[in-house]
């Protein structure tokens, strides 16, 4: 099962709900796996994930983000996640055990449809986890031990180094550190306008991203359609982009901008992204993501430097 339920939920919020939601240098420095895959690398550990697992991953992490836990939680959950199923949703478990967190509905974690929900199961597991007292400063694997009360609670050490490089690259505090290599192939779409002005596909990652990291600062999109203030040819003019501003520039509005950049690379095959630009880096789903983040040139054309550069804003488009 693979977001099934998270698609229904943007449903949901498409109709006006309020509900929250509930996925060739670099190869030389960091293999990826065979086929489509992502990988993070940060201080000379890497970790590779398929793409179903990368998604997971930065759902969970991304939740951590929007509710203002620290990096640790993040840890503390993906280490749990990955004990408990790999990263993979899965349907069945130990007795009534289900989904990321192998979270028992029995056990009052909600019902099998809500446990079965990646975003509603993380959601659950950080309730849980901000009940312990003094979590940020206990060993990982005593952390996840007192939300989980695992027969194994030692396990979860022997996912920590990885949970680390994972927690640290998708909360943004390593920067370009997470990247996927995909092939690209999305069905073509409806080119209509929603009445926010973008197309159905820009407007379900500009909800999505909202929806995961709380309101943000968003433009390069208006009701009707945008007609100015972009580079000829931009994606902003076909409704296709969307902006997620991080003013003013300073490290702690990086950090943020890269975990919301590094999300939005992570669910590019799910979202049909094409290509997410930040920071003066760019990233470009099909025939050149195996090169990773990649350094930005922008157009020649007057303008403040720092904002044809990105260094204020996340861009996003998808594809046609």
């Amino acid at each position: 099962m693979r977001w099934g339920s998270v698609v229904a939920l943007l449903g949901v919020l498409a109709l006006g709900a309020t509900a929250v939601l509930g996925w060739n240098v670099l190869r030389d420095a960091a293999p990826f796996l065979g086929d489509d895959g992502c990988v993070a690398e940060v201080d000379g550990r890497t970790v590779e994930l398929d793409v179903e697992q990368a998604e997971n991953a930065a759902l969970i992490t991304g939740i951590a983000v929007g509710r203002g836990m620290p990096a640790r939680a993040a840890t503390i959950a993906l280490a749990t996640a990955y004990q408990e199923s790999e990263l993979y949703n899965i349907d069945y478990g130990d007795r009534d055990s289900l989904g990321l967190f192998q979270q028992r509905p029995s056990q009052g974690w909600g019902t099998a449809e809500q446990v079965l929900d990646p975003a509603y199961a993380a959601r659950k597991f950080y309730d849980e986890l901000a009940e312990v007292e003094g979590y940020e400063s206990m060993e990982v694997t005593e952390a996840a031990q007192a939300v989980q009360r695992s027969a194994f609670p030692g396990a979860y050490a022997d996912h920590e180094a990885d949970a680390r490089v994972l927690a640290s690259a998708l909360t943004g505090n390593s920067r370009a550190a997470f990247t996927c290599e995909l092939d690209g192939d999305a069905d073509e779409a409806p080119d209509r306008l929603t009445e926010s002005g973008l197309v159905r596909r820009a407007e379900a990652v500009r909800r999505e991203v909202e929806a995961v990291f709380g309101e943000q600062s968003l433009g390069g999109f208006a009701p009707g359609g945008v007609r100015e203030g972009h580079m000829e040819g931009s994606t902003h003019y076909e409704g296709r982009a969307v902006d997620v501003f991080f003013r003013p520039i300073s490290p702690a509005n990086k950090t943020r901008g890269w975990a919301v950049a590094h999300y939005l690379v992570a669910m590019a095959d799910r979202l049909d992204v094409q290509t997410v630009i930040f920071d003066d880096r760019i990233w470009q789903n099909g025939w050149r993501s195996g090169e990773g983040w990649r350094d930005y040139d922008p157009p020649s054309r007057s303008g403040d430097r720092k904002i044809l550069e990105h260094r204020d804003h996340v861009h996003v488009d998808v594809f046609d």
